[in-house]
């Protein structure tokens, strides 16, 4: 305990006590009484020094699964908070009413000090347990308030700042915490001032989201003191039944009426209302009020007090008849609607995405090797009510048959020869609370399928040379650009596993059937920064369209990031492409005309097999790169290995006489030459 710890406590225990301590250590009323609570409503000892609580994963599972139609909504909120904060410390938590961190953003790089500090997923931050803090403290009060540095009650904390909402739903019941945080300030109290003002705007507009989500059946009334804002950002909003009766609002809107109205504040005495009797209108005029109408003629009066407002009023979502074809979807959730423009066909395969993201079964995901497979797949766990859990990747094509068992199932020191003296936990171990994805899973060694049948059907893992087996809680999503029912009749893979793996279906169409081109070539131009800085011709945009795209979101990513790296002023010419992009031997009139390629069956109205159609276009690749395997590679985004792999299956042997001894395992990968 260092000294600065040593004089927090003594100001603890001076206030606590009624000593008031010097005037350089004074707190703030809410402080003050926070603290009052600790020691004499929750029997907190100040002397006491905790590490941060972070519940268990099972625990953390059920605090997430029962707020998980909330935190769905919040997390674009989290996301667009969080771009705010970025790079200068903070993180953003999200956390239930129970004070649990259910959601988190933050740098992965200081990841361990977070955890440490308790600034993580998982963390359990109420008043009663971690003292006065920022989440516990605006849990017990309701209001939103900044706890900085030696604010806190435990003196392990006092490195802190953190800044804290509460979240109210519809009923007027606090539901969650917004909170931002950083592991340390050198600055003063003020200096969070902006960073109370963010929690509170985008509490706000999470409360908001939520409430237009939930009402979506219900009328909803959007009041503003002044027109011009009020169907873009009101400041009230209040739900009707078909009777005119309130069935919920915003926290503002409660506050409002209850100090115009001399309502109570603290309960949801609006509930079950009428709208008349708060309102100087009849219910039957409100159709005057609807959007159609100029927004400075929607006026109305409270009743009682007879304060002006400007009233927007939305009439119910009606729901879709039964049967009708041309229904509009349901909103897709913001991970999945990333990964597509206007592609009908991808569109529908979102859909059904959307309502799988936390059915109880395994997904296989199918489409052409860099058609977006783990894209997919990481944006259902991201979707998901495991999206706290790990996200765990495994190329089953490009991890040696000789190392695949151990780095799936683990092993225990010496276990067999390599293995080494520490033991090692398998990729399967570490993705329990979370997601499983094996990409290419076509590729894994039918012994070890039997293995991860018993995975899936006992919900357990045994490691090499361990005698008990652990149990491990996982969600599989599989991936592959075979054909499995072909392998599957060639005693390539076992038929009760992919009906394990084969809980529902996916299927990713090629880029080159796509018709969002356009919108994924301004998507990968703008990048991470998310405004696009880079312009491209329009003889570049066509000889992007010409191309045929064997490698497909891969291949399209690597060229205009070559684009990227080579053109002037940030403009891109057809000049500034790969070689090959559009050219010779891969364009729509080339491969058309070209005997024996998969295209003109497809012209034709016949539908080329997987394995098929994956060996034309390695071909065709291969030869427009004069068998260069480094270049088809790299292109393609996968590994030497795996193109070797791929090559061997198909039967494609390559002219250079270097290639083909490096295609042996214990050759060197570094002989393709033209």
């Amino acid at each position: 305990m260092d000294v600065r710890q040593r004089d927090h406590i003594e100001t603890v225990v001076l206030t606590t006590t009624g000593q008031p301590p010097v005037a350089a250590r004074m707190h703030d009323a809410i402080i003050q009484s926070s603290w009052q609570r600790c020691v004499h409503q929750y029997g907190l000892d100040p002397s006491r020094m905790q590490e941060a609580r972070i519940v268990p994963a099972q625990r953390l599972r059920e605090h997430q699964q029962r707020i998980d139609d909330f935190a769905r909504i919040a997390r674009y909120g989290l996301e667009t908070l969080y771009s705010q904060v970025a790079g200068t410390g903070y993180v953003v938590l999200l956390t239930d009413a129970d004070g649990v961190a259910v959601d988190y953003l933050g740098d992965e790089g200081t990841d361990a000090g977070l955890r440490r500090a308790g600034l993580y997923l998982g963390a359990e931050w109420s008043e009663d347990g971690a003292g006065t803090c920022a989440v516990g403290t605006a849990l017990a009060t309701g209001h939103a308030l900044t706890v900085h540095r030696d604010d806190h009650f435990d003196a392990t904390h006092i490195p802190l700042t953190c800044t804290a909402a509460p979240l109210f739903d519809s009923h007027g019941q606090l539901h969650a915490i917004l909170d931002i945080s950083a592991l340390s300030s050198p600055l003063a109290k003020d200096s969070q001032t902006f960073a109370l003002y963010l929690v509170r705007t985008y509490a706000s507009r999470i409360e908001d989201a939520y409430f237009l989500r939930r009402h979506r059946r219900d009328w909803i009334l959007k009041l503003s003191p002044a027109p011009e804002f009020i169907d873009v950002n009101p400041e009230y909003l209040i739900a009707l039944d078909a009777s005119g009766r309130v069935v919920g609002h915003n926290r503002r809107a409660q506050q409002m009426l209850a100090a115009e109205a001399s309502l109570d504040s603290t309960g949801s005495p609006l509930l079950g209302m009428r709208f008349d009797a708060l309102f100087e209108v009849p219910l039957e005029q409100l159709g005057r009020f609807v959007y159609s109408r100029p927004s400075e003629e929607r006026v109305v009066r409270l009743a009682g007090s007879g304060k002006r407002l400007y009233l927007s009023a939305m009439p119910p979502m009606l729901p879709a008849p039964a049967g009708t074809a041309d229904a509009a979807p349901a909103p897709l959730p913001p991970e999945l609607a990333a990964l597509c423009g206007d592609d009908a066909a991808l569109q529908r395969q979102l859909q059904l995405a959307a309502r799988l993201v936390d059915a109880p079964i395994n997904l296989l995901i199918n489409g052409e090797t860099g058609s977006g497979k783990e894209y997919l797949a990481r944006a259902l766990h991201r979707a998901s009510a495991r999206r706290g859990g790990p996200f765990i990747a495994v190329n089953c094509a490009a991890i040696p048959e000789t190392l695949i068992e151990s780095e799936l199932f683990g092993h225990l020191p010496n276990s067999f020869s390599g293995a080494g003296s520490k033991a090692k936990r398998g990729l399967i171990q570490e993705a329990d609370g979370g997601t499983l994805f094996l990409d290419e899973i076509g590729d894994m060694p039918r012994d070890l399928q039997s293995r991860l049948l018993r995975v899936l059907a006992e919900g357990e893992v045994l490691a090499i040379g361990a005698s008990r087996p652990v149990p491990v809680n996982i969600r599989v999503i599989s991936a592959t650009h075979h054909p499995l029912d072909r392998l599957i009749g060639d005693g390539r893979f076992r038929e009760d596993l992919y009906y394990r793996l084969n809980g529902a279906r996916l299927v990713l169409p090629p880029l080159r059937e796509r018709s969002d081109l356009d919108w994924l070539i301004d998507k990968f131009l703008a990048g991470s920064g998310g405004a696009q800085r880079f312009t491209l011709s329009e003889s570049a945009r066509s000889q992007l369209h010409r191309h045929r795209w064997p490698g497909n979101l891969r291949e399209l990513r690597n060229a205009l990031e070559y684009a990227r790296a080579v053109c002037n002023d940030k403009h891109i010419e057809a000049s500034d492409l790969p070689d090959g992009i559009g050219g010779p031997g891969v364009s729509v009139a080339t491969d058309a005309s070209a005997p024996g390629k998969a295209e003109p069956a497809r012209a034709a109205g016949v539908e080329p097999n997987a394995c098929e159609s994956e060996c034309a276009l390695l071909t065709r690749h291969l030869r427009a790169h004069g068998w260069n395997l480094s270049a088809v590679a790299r292109v393609l985004g996968i590994s030497r290995m795996t193109l070797y792999r791929r090559m061997a299956r198909h039967g494609i042997q390559s002219p250079n006489r270097s290639d083909a001894v490096s295609s042996h395992p214990t050759g060197s990968p570094d002989g393709a030459r033209s």
